[in-house]
């Protein structure tokens, strides 16, 4: 009996994006330019182009669009908050990756976090800020 052959994957980055409350895993593998979200294609997962673009800045950033093969998991958060999460990965596991992508991602405002939060409710308020109507008598 003939063993199968298991082809090793290797890893060449890993990221975590985060941005509202989206959170992405980014691995960075050897390939011909295929990114896959959750399980699908990029264009098919996120149907607005904007958002695809947004995805793709941090490769056209550094040209390497076409070298590498991208997996990301995503959770949590809407469309957008998703793919800002995306960029931020991506750009993460691209300078894990080789470290002289940093300055020209860094310029690109890819290696920070979007801290923008939706802020919480308060109690006692109907909303984060709206306060009931206030009535002298």
């Amino acid at each position: 009996m003939a063993k199968k052959e298991v082809k090793k994957v290797v890893d060449l980055g890993h990221g975590v994006g985060r941005r509202k409350t989206a959170i992405a895993r980014v691995y960075l593998r050897e390939g011909e330019g295929k990114i896959i979200v959750n399980g699908r294609d990029v264009d098919s997962y996120f149907g607005n182009p904007m958002l695809v673009f947004i995805v793709k800045q941090p490769l056209e950033i550094t040209e390497t669009t076409g070298k590498y093969d991208i997996l990301i998991n995503c959770i949590g958060g809407g469309p957008s908050g998703q793919a800002g999460a995306c960029r931020h990965g991506i750009a993460r596991a691209l300078c894990a990756h080789d470290e002289a992508f940093r300055p020209a991602l860094h310029t690109a405002g890819f290696m920070t976090r979007d801290s923008r939060m939706v802020e919480r409710k308060k109690y006692g308020q109907p909303g984060a800020r709206r306060k009931f109507q206030f009535s002298k008598r």
